[in-house]
C-alpha cells in the first residue's frame, strides 16, 4: 500500500491592523490592510466591564497608550487586546 500525500498552498490574505489614531471619547481611528478604515469605540465595553483590569481603560490617558504590534492593537504588553474580526466588525464585547 502506498499512501500519498498532496499539499495544495493557498496563498491567504491575512486581516491585519497597519495604523490606529485615538480621535476622543474612547474612539480609536483603525486602518486595516485592505484599505478599510473602521472608527470604533471602545467606551460601551470599557463602561459594562466590571473586571477592574479592564475598567482602568475608562482612564483615557492609558486607552491611548496602545500600540500596534504583529498588526494588532495592544495595550501594555498584552494587556488587553481584541481579536481583529471584532475590531473590524466594531462588535467589541467582553
Amino acid at each position: 500500500m502506498k499512501i500519498s500525500t498532496e499539499y495544495i498552498v493557498h496563498e491567504v490574505d491575512c486581516l491585519e491592523i497597519i495604523s490606529a489614531k485615538y480621535v476622543g471619547d474612547y474612539a480609536i481611528r483603525i486602518y486595516f490592510s485592505d484599505g478599510v478604515y473602521k472608527l470604533v469605540d471602545f467606551k460601551p465595553f470599557l463602561e459594562s466591564s466590571l473586571h477592574p483590569s479592564i475598567q482602568k481603560y475608562l482612564d483615557e490617558s492609558k486607552l491611548k497608550s496602545f500600540q500596534v504590534i504583529d498588526g494588532n492593537l495592544n495595550w501594555n504588553d498584552y494587556d488587553l487586546i481584541f481579536p481583529i474580526e471584532d475590531l473590524y466588525t466594531g462588535k467589541i464585547m467582553h
